[in-house]
């Protein structure tokens, strides 16, 4: 069973970094697809960004060149490097995995979730 726990999350000021951590446990290396997905009061979850078995990212074009997603495997834990944050980056960030390759930043696709991290991002 995997399991998933997030933190690094806070209040920061727009233009301001975080930077979220997932630890992740009951895992084979190298197996699952990884990522991270938010969401805001009253709007549905979006994905943000995914790390395959191959290390190849993909991000949501809001986050493009200003989140980074990566992972250390020695440690079993993803990260998520958000710079330049927004007042609109304010969510519940919680990172999830699946089993196999990536299959696109759609929730739908992932089985294992954490139970998130709130980001606030202030005027």
């Amino acid at each position: 069973q995997v399991h998933l726990v997030e933190s690094g999350g806070g209040s920061v000021e727009a233009g301001g970094s975080l930077r979220l951590s997932c630890a992740v446990s009951g895992y084979t290396e190298n197996t699952y697809c990884m990522g991270w997905f938010r969401q805001a009061p009253g709007k549905e979850r979006e994905g943000v960004a995914t790390i395959d078995i191959d290390g190849s990212t993909t991000y949501d074009d809001s986050v493009q060149d200003r989140f980074t997603i990566s992972q250390d495997n020695a440690k079993n834990t993803l990260y998520l490097q958000m710079n330049s944050l927004k007042p609109e980056d304010t969510a519940m960030y919680t990172c999830a995995a699946r089993w196999g390759v990536c299959a696109g930043l759609r929730a739908r696709t992932f089985g294992y979730w954490g139970q998130g991290t709130q980001v606030t991002v202030s005027t």
